[in-house]
C-alpha cells in the first residue's frame, strides 16, 4: 500500500524513504525499505534510510550477523547509528530505537552530538 502511495505521486513526490518492519504469521522478521517513488527493496538481513544512508550501510555491514537476540540487535543498531550520525553534519541529536519481538517493542532513545 504504501508503495502505491507513493508511485502514484511520482511527478510530485512526498521526499521519503519510508522503512516499513515487523514480523511476520511465523514470527519471522519483514523489512522493507523504498525509494521516493515506492521501489521496493526486500530483504532478510537489514534496510538503511536518510540521510546517513551511506554511512549507515557501510557501519550495518561491518556490525550485523544473523540471529542477534535482542539486546545484541540493539547494541549493532545503536553502534552503527552513532558512528554514523557523527559523520554526516545533516544529521545529529540522536536516534530512537524500535527492537520489535514476539514478546512486544522495545523502545530506547540514544542522544549524540548536540552541535
Amino acid at each position: 500500500m504504501v508503495s502505491q502511495i507513493l508511485y502514484s505521486k511520482r511527478f510530485g513526490p512526498y521526499f521519503i524513504e519510508p522503512i516499513v518492519a515487523g514480523l511476520d504469521s511465523n514470527n519471522e522478521p519483514y523489512i522493507n525499505v523504498m525509494d521516493l517513488i515506492g521501489a521496493p527493496v526486500l530483504t532478510d538481513d537489514f534496510v538503511v534510510a536518510g540521510t546517513s544512508s551511506q554511512n549507515l550501510y557501510g557501519m550495518a555491514e561491518a556490525l550485523y550477523r544473523k540471529n542477534l537476540n535482542s539486546e545484541e540487535l540493539f547494541e549493532t543498531i545503536s553502534q552503527a547509528l552513532l558512528a554514523s550520525i557523527d559523520r554526516d553534519a545533516l544529521a545529529g541529536w540522536g536516534a530512537i530505537v524500535y527492537v520489535i519481538t514476539p514478546e512486544g517493542v522495545t523502545i530506547r532513545e540514544l542522544k549524540a552530538r548536540q552541535d
